[in-house]
């Protein structure tokens, strides 16, 4: 298979995983250039109940989980083709290796949109570049994840 035809199948990969599926994750843009997975409000990601904001945990895995996807797609790019069975094996010794978050307003709102680039991408590690903005545009949150793709 191509890089090109692995990307649905990546995709549907991180959005089976039970909790990403908990959290409501589904990945609506993925290529070369970025990933982009969004998510719904919902009064069980609430953190702070007094202020009804969302839990600091769900924000860092969110960018994570998109910081990852965009990783996975980095390092098999440099590969002319692989096959599926080859993919699922390498997809398990891909891990994240360092991730910071930084929080920058409330997680408030309807719908939440997480974003990743490459910063770098090398033969063993990839670095992303993640964001996170609710429905009205405000950005929430702004991480960068260290992972290990190869």
């Amino acid at each position: 298979m191509k890089h090109a035809d692995l990307l649905p199948l990546i995709a549907t990969t991180f959005e089976q995983m039970p909790f990403n599926q908990l959290l409501g994750l589904k990945v609506t843009r993925f290529d070369l250039e970025q990933a982009e997975v969004c998510f719904d409000w919902s009064e069980q990601l609430i953190g702070n109940p007094m202020q009804k904001i969302m839990h600091g945990g769900v924000i860092a895995t969110v960018l994570d989980v998109v910081g990852g996807i965009m990783a996975v797609s980095s390092a098999l790019s440099r590969m002319q083709a692989i096959q599926q069975d080859e993919l699922f094996s390498r997809l398990g010794k891909m891990s994240t290796i360092d991730i910071r978050t930084d929080y920058l307003r409330p997680g408030r709102g309807q719908h939440f949109t997480a974003t990743a680039r490459v910063i770098r991408s090398g033969n063993k590690v990839a670095v992303c570049r993640m964001e996170l903005h609710n429905d009205t545009g405000v950005h929430i949150a702004l991480g960068t994840g260290t992972y290990l793709v190869g």
